[in-house]
C-alpha cells in the first residue's frame, strides 16, 4: 500500500538540527576563520562529521572533545570554541518549519522531538527554540548514549511517546537517519527544504 493510500499517521517525529533549528557551525567560524577555503578545509577535515559523532554520544562535549582536539593540535583552540560557543551555531528555529509545528499543534497532532545532540549544549542551547515546547518528548542522543540510526533510539521515542512505528512519520535531513526509520518501521521523510516537507505531509494526510 502507497503511503497515501495509507491512514495518514496519527504523530510526527521531527529531527531538530537543519530540521527545526536553523544550525551550522559556520554561524560561529565564518567570523573567526575568514579565509573561505580555510574555513572550508576545517568543517570538512577537523570540525566535521566525525567530531560531531563524538559529541551527539556524550553528556559532557568538553570531554568528548578532547581525543579530537588532541589529533588535531593546531585546532585544539577552534574546537574548544565551538563546544564553549556552541549556542553561536544555532540561530533559533527554520521559521517556516516552525510554523508548520504550530500548524499541527493547533490541529492536535501529536509531536516529537529525536535528535543527535550532546547532552549539555542541548539543554543550554533549548531556551534559544521556544517552538519545542510544542513537542511532547525529545530524545536526545547525548543522554541515553545512542545515535540515530541505530534502531534502540527509534523504539525509545515509540515507547516514550506510546505510539507504535506504523502510527508515525519521521523527519530527518539526514538519508542515513530516514532509512533507518524506514527500517524500523516508521514512515519517513527527507527534508531537503520546508515546502518539500510539508507537501509530503499532507500528501499523507496531515493538517500541514
Amino acid at each position: 500500500m502507497s503511503p497515501t493510500a495509507a491512514a495518514p499517521p496519527s504523530v510526527v517525529v521531527f529531527d531538530l538540527g537543519g530540521v527545526i533549528a536553523d544550525w551550522n557551525p559556520r554561524h560561529l567560524f565564518s567570523s573567526i576563520i575568514t579565509e573561505p577555503r580555510a574555513l572550508d578545509w576545517f568543517l570538512a577535515n577537523v570540525c566535521n562529521s566525525e567530531f560531531f559523532l563524538a559529541l551527539d554520544l556524550a553528556k559532557d562535549s568538553r570531554e568528548a572533545a578532547k581525543p579530537h582536539m588532541a589529533r588535531f593540535p593546531a585546532h585544539a583552540h577552534h574546537l574548544a570554541t565551538y563546544v564553549e560557543r556552541f549556542a553561536e551555531t544555532v540561530r533559533g528555529e527554520i521559521a517556516p518549519m516552525g510554523d508548520l509545528m504550530r500548524r499541527l499543534h493547533k490541529a492536535g497532532v501529536p509531536m516529537h522531538g529525536l535528535t543527535n545532540w550532546a547532552a549539555d549544549t542541548f539543554a543550554a542551547t533549548r531556551a534559544r527554540l521556544p517552538v519545542l515546547e510544542l513537542m511532547g518528548h525529545i530524545t536526545v542522543s547525548g543522554e541515553e548514549g545512542i545515535v540515530k540510526p541505530d534502531p534502540r533510539i527509534f523504539d525509545l521515542v515509540c515507547q516514550r511517546g506510546g505510539f507504535t512505528p506504523a502510527d508515525g512519520v519521521f523527519v530527518d535531513d539526514s538519508l542515513k537517519n530516514v532509512e533507518g526509520a524506514r527500517t524500523f518501521g516508521l514512515r519517513a521523510i527527507h527534508h531537503r527544504t520546508p515546502d518539500e516537507t510539508i507537501a509530503e505531509l499532507r500528501a499523507m494526510g496531515l493538517p500541514a
